[in-house]
């Protein structure tokens, strides 16, 4: 038994990397994909995305789940408008990644546990603690060093930290897994997708049938590469304690800055340093916290197990004393 438990782990671990690994990696493919530009490939990203959701749930069999989805208005309201920020959130990517600004998009990832807990406070009116509070201080205090820094406000980074923890937010809402939740979204996005592309087309502006077939493979290559991690972050999420998938939720933003300076040489000025450090200091406040708390919880739920006595059980009191 725990040899098996051992061995899911494991297997949550891996596909935990995985997602997060390739999603820190995906910065490399958009410039492939050239000279297709930001809004062409999303649209082939919504589009694609869908065809491979729906040939994995026809290789699962689960459909249950769409009945249920159209019976509730409320449910498909906040679908759309996942789908609606979720679009935002990757056109934004797909542009700053082909536009030279990795280093300032892996910055919007960095900071969105911050925007999120923001969020928090603001809509849910959730409580926070001294810790984080001090975690988002300093988040907001980088915020106004990267604006001195870059001579404007990093707003890349601010919409892809505001689009996704908006997208979180809601996903909580709706309640539905990674996989049915991409399908519902891509099914709402699809026939605007489709439809651009069929204007690029007669527009003659379209890339997909006239740079190779090599060039519109990988455009429809967009759906795997959207659709797999989001596969392999199920596959952790049901494997591996919360606490761990939050600390590999760092692999992404930290693979997209090393590839922004070291690949793509983008330059980092001391003020830039400075900012992103600051940036680290509160995601190690909030790291730190959240483990200490986990581990409360932990020792507060094993301490009225051990407190029950089983028939023929010794107290510890009494094992003392016999000693």
């Amino acid at each position: 038994m725990a040899a098996a438990s051992k061995g899911e782990h494991r297997i949550g671990l891996l596909n935990g990397f995985a997602a997060y690994g390739a999603w820190g990696l995906v910065p490399l493919y958009w410039p492939l994909l050239k000279p297709a530009g930001a809004v062409e490939v999303l649209a082939h990203r919504m589009a694609w995305s869908l065809l491979f959701v729906v040939a994995a749930l026809l290789f699962v069999r689960r459909w249950a789940w769409v009945g249920e989805l159209l019976r509730q208005p409320r449910r498909l309201a906040l679908i759309a408008v996942a789908a609606t920020v979720i679009t935002v959130n990757w056109g934004v990517y797909i542009w700053a990644v082909n536009s030279g600004h990795v280093v300032e998009a892996s910055l919007g990832y960095f900071i969105n546990p911050l925007v999120t807990i923001g969020m928090g406070v603001l809509l849910l009116k959730e409580r926070l603690r001294p810790v984080q509070w001090a975690a988002v201080a300093t988040g907001f205090a980088a915020v106004v060093v990267l604006t001195i820094g870059y001579g404007r406000p990093p707003w890349i980074s601010l919409c892809l930290a505001f689009s996704f923890a908006t997208y979180g937010l809601v996903k909580k809402k709706v309640a539905l897994g990674g996989i049915e939740s991409l399908a519902a979204e891509t099914a709402i996005l699809f026939l605007p997708a489709l439809g651009y592309l069929l204007w690029l087309t007669a527009q003659g502006r379209s890339t997909f049938t006239t740079e190779g077939v090599g060039h519109g493979a990988l455009l429809a290559s967009t759906g795997i590469v959207t659709a797999l991690p989001l596969v392999c972050f199920g596959a952790a999420a049901i494997r591996v304690p919360l606490s761990t998938l939050g600390l590999l939720q760092y692999l992404t933003p930290v693979f997209q800055f090393l590839l922004g300076i070291l690949y793509f040489h983008e330059s980092m000025p001391p003020e830039r340093w400075a900012g992103f450090a600051l940036v680290w200091v509160a995601l190690l406040l909030l790291t730190g916290n959240a483990l200490h708390t986990a581990r409360r919880q932990r020792k507060a739920a094993v301490v009225p197990a051990a407190a029950v006595e089983t028939p023929g059980a010794r107290s510890p009191d009494q094992a003392s004393l016999e000693a």
